[in-house]
Protein backbone atom coordinates (compact mmCIF):
# COMPACT_ATOMS: atom_id res chain seq x y z
CA UNK A 1 0.00 0.00 0.00
CA UNK A 2 3.08 2.39 0.95
CA UNK A 3 4.60 1.72 -2.56
CA UNK A 4 1.68 2.72 -4.32
CA UNK A 5 1.08 5.68 -2.24
CA UNK A 6 5.19 6.35 -3.02
CA UNK A 7 4.58 5.37 -7.24
CA UNK A 8 1.03 7.77 -7.10
CA UNK A 9 3.18 11.03 -5.48
CA UNK A 10 5.96 10.43 -7.30
CA UNK A 11 3.18 10.33 -10.34
CA UNK A 12 1.48 13.64 -9.67
CA UNK A 13 4.91 15.74 -8.83
CA UNK A 14 6.42 14.47 -12.23
CA UNK A 15 2.90 15.34 -14.24
CA UNK A 16 2.45 19.12 -12.23
CA UNK A 17 6.15 19.92 -13.25
CA UNK A 18 5.46 18.26 -16.72
CA UNK A 19 2.73 20.56 -17.03
CA UNK A 20 4.32 22.97 -15.17
CA UNK A 21 7.38 23.30 -17.81
CA UNK A 22 5.17 22.99 -21.14
CA UNK A 23 2.55 25.84 -19.73
CA UNK A 24 6.06 27.71 -20.56
CA UNK A 25 7.06 26.46 -23.26
CA UNK A 26 6.30 27.82 -26.89
CA UNK A 27 4.87 25.81 -28.68
CA UNK A 28 3.72 26.09 -32.90
CA UNK A 29 2.61 23.89 -35.75
CA UNK A 30 2.85 23.55 -39.33
CA UNK A 31 1.63 21.56 -42.02
CA UNK A 32 4.64 20.65 -43.55
CA UNK A 33 2.83 18.73 -46.21
CA UNK A 34 1.08 21.57 -47.73
CA UNK A 35 4.02 23.64 -47.15
CA UNK A 36 5.73 21.16 -49.32
CA UNK A 37 2.94 20.95 -51.39
CA UNK A 38 3.59 24.48 -52.04
CA UNK A 39 6.74 24.96 -52.93
CA UNK A 40 7.64 25.67 -56.64
CA UNK A 41 10.62 22.89 -56.79
CA UNK A 42 7.83 20.50 -55.83
CA UNK A 43 6.05 21.45 -59.54
CA UNK A 44 9.44 20.27 -61.46
CA UNK A 45 9.72 17.26 -59.73
CA UNK A 46 5.96 16.60 -60.15
CA UNK A 47 7.20 17.04 -63.95
CA UNK A 48 9.90 15.33 -64.24
CA UNK A 49 8.10 12.47 -62.57
CA UNK A 50 4.87 12.63 -64.69
CA UNK A 51 7.53 12.41 -67.84
CA UNK A 52 9.15 9.51 -66.61
CA UNK A 53 6.09 7.76 -65.97
CA UNK A 54 4.59 8.75 -69.10
CA UNK A 55 7.96 6.98 -71.09
CA UNK A 56 8.03 3.74 -68.93
CA UNK A 57 3.51 3.82 -69.66
CA UNK A 58 4.83 4.28 -73.35
CA UNK A 59 6.88 1.30 -73.87
CA UNK A 60 4.76 -1.01 -71.53
CA UNK A 61 2.06 -0.40 -74.11
CA UNK A 62 4.54 -1.04 -76.74
CA UNK A 63 5.46 -4.44 -75.65
CA UNK A 64 1.91 -5.76 -74.72
CA UNK A 65 0.60 -4.30 -78.75
CA UNK A 66 3.79 -6.54 -79.88
CA UNK A 67 2.42 -9.44 -77.33
CA UNK A 68 -0.84 -9.32 -78.66
CA UNK A 69 -0.07 -9.28 -82.36
CA UNK A 70 2.46 -12.30 -81.64
CA UNK A 71 -0.16 -14.20 -80.24
CA UNK A 72 -2.89 -13.53 -83.08
CA UNK A 73 -0.51 -14.71 -85.90
CA UNK A 74 0.33 -17.59 -83.07
CA UNK A 75 -3.23 -18.49 -82.74
CA UNK A 76 -4.43 -18.03 -86.51
CA UNK A 77 -1.04 -20.52 -87.46
CA UNK A 78 -1.41 -22.90 -85.01
CA UNK A 79 -3.28 -25.71 -87.05
CA UNK A 80 -0.68 -25.39 -89.42
CA UNK A 81 2.00 -25.67 -86.95
CA UNK A 82 3.46 -28.82 -85.38
CA UNK A 83 2.63 -30.03 -81.71
CA UNK A 84 6.57 -29.03 -80.82
CA UNK A 85 6.48 -25.57 -82.89
CA UNK A 86 2.94 -24.47 -81.02
CA UNK A 87 5.01 -25.55 -77.62
CA UNK A 88 7.83 -23.75 -78.81
CA UNK A 89 5.76 -20.41 -79.67
CA UNK A 90 3.81 -20.63 -76.03
CA UNK A 91 7.13 -20.69 -73.92
CA UNK A 92 7.71 -17.28 -76.00
CA UNK A 93 4.36 -15.86 -75.22
CA UNK A 94 4.91 -16.87 -71.79
CA UNK A 95 8.85 -15.37 -71.57
CA UNK A 96 7.86 -12.21 -73.22
CA UNK A 97 4.85 -11.77 -70.70
CA UNK A 98 7.04 -12.60 -67.61
CA UNK A 99 9.32 -9.99 -69.62
CA UNK A 100 6.40 -7.32 -69.34
CA UNK A 101 5.69 -7.96 -65.95
CA UNK A 102 9.48 -7.72 -64.92
CA UNK A 103 9.58 -4.15 -66.73
CA UNK A 104 6.44 -3.40 -64.75
CA UNK A 105 7.86 -3.77 -61.58
CA UNK A 106 11.43 -2.25 -62.46
CA UNK A 107 9.62 0.73 -63.50
CA UNK A 108 7.74 0.64 -60.16
CA UNK A 109 10.81 0.71 -58.52
CA UNK A 110 12.80 3.06 -60.65
CA UNK A 111 9.93 5.60 -60.33
CA UNK A 112 9.66 5.60 -56.73
CA UNK A 113 13.77 5.90 -56.31
CA UNK A 114 13.01 9.00 -58.52
CA UNK A 115 10.65 10.22 -56.33
CA UNK A 116 12.19 9.65 -53.40
CA UNK A 117 15.74 11.55 -54.61
CA UNK A 118 13.52 14.80 -55.64
CA UNK A 119 11.51 15.13 -52.73
CA UNK A 120 13.84 14.45 -49.98
CA UNK A 121 16.11 17.45 -50.66
CA UNK A 122 12.28 19.73 -50.63
CA UNK A 123 11.53 18.14 -47.73
CA UNK A 124 15.35 18.82 -46.38
CA UNK A 125 14.70 22.32 -47.52
CA UNK A 126 11.30 22.87 -45.54
CA UNK A 127 12.48 20.99 -42.57
CA UNK A 128 15.51 23.77 -42.12
CA UNK A 129 13.06 26.60 -42.93
CA UNK A 130 10.83 25.74 -40.29
CA UNK A 131 13.93 25.58 -37.67
CA UNK A 132 14.93 28.53 -38.39
CA UNK A 133 11.74 30.54 -38.75
CA UNK A 134 11.05 28.63 -35.00
CA UNK A 135 14.33 29.57 -33.74
CA UNK A 136 14.31 33.11 -35.04
CA UNK A 137 10.46 33.59 -33.10
CA UNK A 138 11.81 31.14 -30.07
CA UNK A 139 9.66 28.38 -30.06
CA UNK A 140 10.60 25.40 -27.67
CA UNK A 141 8.49 23.04 -30.45
CA UNK A 142 7.25 22.82 -33.43
CA UNK A 143 4.15 20.23 -34.25
CA UNK A 144 3.64 18.95 -37.57
CA UNK A 145 0.07 19.84 -37.96
CA UNK A 146 -0.10 16.91 -41.27
CA UNK A 147 -2.27 14.17 -40.16
CA UNK A 148 -0.05 11.08 -38.22
CA UNK A 149 3.15 13.58 -37.71
CA UNK A 150 5.01 13.94 -34.97
CA UNK A 151 7.52 16.79 -32.90
CA UNK A 152 9.65 18.50 -35.64
CA UNK A 153 11.47 20.44 -32.87
CA UNK A 154 12.42 20.01 -29.66
CA UNK A 155 14.61 22.73 -27.78
CA UNK A 156 12.47 22.55 -24.70
CA UNK A 157 13.65 20.99 -21.28
CA UNK A 158 13.29 17.05 -21.58
CA UNK A 159 12.20 15.61 -18.63
CA UNK A 160 12.64 12.22 -19.34
CA UNK A 161 15.96 11.70 -17.20
CA UNK A 162 14.95 13.88 -14.34
CA UNK A 163 11.15 11.84 -14.27
CA UNK A 164 13.45 8.56 -14.30
CA UNK A 165 15.74 9.49 -11.47
CA UNK A 166 12.50 10.57 -9.16
CA UNK A 167 10.78 6.97 -10.29
CA UNK A 168 14.30 4.96 -9.63
CA UNK A 169 15.28 3.57 -12.56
Amino acid sequence: MKKIKNILLTAVIALSSLSFTFAQSKVAHINTQELVGSMPEMNTAKAELEKLAKTYETDIQTMAAELQSKVKQYDSEAGNQTDEANQSRLQEVQGMEQSIRQYQQQAQSDLQKKEFDLLKPISEKAQAAIVKVANAQGFDYVLDSTQGQGVILANGKDLMADVKTELGF
